[in-house]
């Protein structure tokens, strides 16, 4: 009956990410930082060492292959829906700023992470201090959207100019990696990097005008419409760029989701296609993969040394982000609200950090020992982030004016009320 085990982990996990949820929303925090609680909580960091000290036995929700690959696909609808949601104009006009966003984010944490290492480890080699600060410069974004997402903030000046900034960063960062892992002696080719990057660019406008000339057609054609082809060839579209993307080019697969979901945006029917994936997302990709964050963490063995070290890392991958993006922003005639908002928001780490350091730990370049604040620190700043992105929106105002935070949740709880109304009259009609 092992065979089976995932159907009750499915359960746990949704219930859990579900409940946990709603009482962050109670004590005024975002949904998300409940989901990512509940993964922490049941996973083997909290509930299996409880019970594994208490009996001897673990007995916790496990990471598995099956859900680590929904989870993936969990990261890849979230930001695929966030490209179909983004306001391609403002996000044109963010491309500036953007850059100059991500290319601080990029060089004050690879500074200060050096510097940082320098100050614990006086003796420890120039490769292995700025390899450090690689990992620092990692950028998960996916966590930011969805609390902008809940924020009701995706389509704002901020929102558009963090979301550009994630794009580049990601980017900047592999070129980044690249050069680090020369110095340190690697066979990696920068040239051929740049090379790739060009590619995808190249492959996205392709990509996107061919799809664009083929809805267009397919609407002419089709006599009868079934509407339901278009969110079917969109994701179709969406998963095959995201695996061109990582497999081809070397580029994150969620940057390759978001570009999809900007060419489904600009196709005829990108608000229709839009639609139909928030009920596959919260019905049970998005909580997998919030749930699965927590589930894979496993707590390091702590001494004086460690705890000191994890203290400093975290503030200073905080604090890094925090000052070059705003910087940034600010150079670029932000307000210093807006600035201290998008530094915030490319505050979040994610499983790029873990993967530099892993490679780094492979070519002897950052100790084992260095690994477990490392992962304090990417669960710092995940749950973190939301908490004080919906701190920085308190209050603010649109460019219209208008209070921007809405309730999406009770807006939702309505929807369903009103779903639940027509269905009741539906019933009774046809009887």
């Amino acid at each position: 009956m092992e065979g089976y085990s995932y159907l009750l982990s499915l359960c746990v996990i949704l219930m859990s990410t579900k409940i946990f949820s709603i009482l962050s929303r109670r004590a005024q925090l975002p949904q998300v930082v409940g989901a990512l609680m509940a993964g922490l909580l049941f996973g083997p960091a909290v509930l299996g060492a409880i019970t594994s000290s208490l009996f001897g036995v673990r007995f916790c929700l496990m990471p598995s292959p099956l859900l680590a690959r929904l989870a993936e696909l969990g990261v890849i609808v979230i930001m695929f829906t966030a490209g179909m949601e983004t306001n391609i104009d403002e996000l044109k006009e963010s491309g500036l700023v953007g850059f100059v966003v991500a290319l601080l984010g990029v060089v004050v944490p690879l500074g200060m992470g050096a510097g940082m290492m320098y100050i614990f480890k006086p003796d420890i080699s120039f490769p292995s201090a700025i390899f450090i600060g690689a990992v620092l410069t990692a950028t998960s974004v996916s966590i930011t959207v969805e609390a902008l997402k809940e924020l009701g903030k995706m389509s704002t000046k901020v929102g558009n100019t963090i979301l550009a900034a994630a794009l580049i960063d990601d980017i900047l960062g592999l070129i980044c990696l690249t050069l680090v892992t020369g110095i340190a002696g690697g066979d990696t080719n920068i040239a051929l990097v740049l090379v790739k990057i060009v590619g995808f660019f190249v492959f996205i406008a392709g990509a996107g005008y061919v799809y664009n000339r083929f809805m267009r057609w397919s609407d002419k054609v089709q006599a009868e419409r079934n509407l339901r082809r278009y969110p079917v060839m969109g994701f179709a579209l969406c998963l095959f760029i995201a695996w061109a993307a990582e497999v081809v080019f070397g580029i994150a697969d969620i940057i390759g989701a978001f570009a999809a979901g900007m060419i489904i945006a600009m196709s005829p029917k990108g608000q229709y296609i839009a639609s139909k994936f928030d009920t596959i997302a919260y019905l049970l990709l998005t909580p997998v993969f919030f749930a699965n964050i927590g589930l894979e963490v496993t707590l390091p063995e702590f001494s004086g040394e460690v705890v000191i070290f994890t203290v400093a890392i975290v503030i200073v991958s905080v604090v890094s982000k925090l000052f070059g993006c705003g910087i940034g922003a600010k150079i670029c005639g932000c307000t210093m609200r807006q600035s201290y908002q998008i530094g915030l928001g490319m505050v979040c780490r994610g499983e790029v950090a873990l993967i530099v350091a892993g490679k780094g730990v492979a070519m002897n370049l950052v100790d084992e020992s260095e690994l477990g604040p490392i992962i304090i620190m990417i669960i710092v700043c995940t749950i973190i982030t939301p908490i004080m992105l919906k701190g920085a929106f308190k209050g603010s105002q649109d460019e219209a004016g208008s209070s921007v935070f809405e309730d999406r949740f009770m807006v939702e709880e309505q929807a369903d009320e009103i779903e639940e109304d027509l269905f009741h009259r539906r019933s009774l009609l046809s009887r």
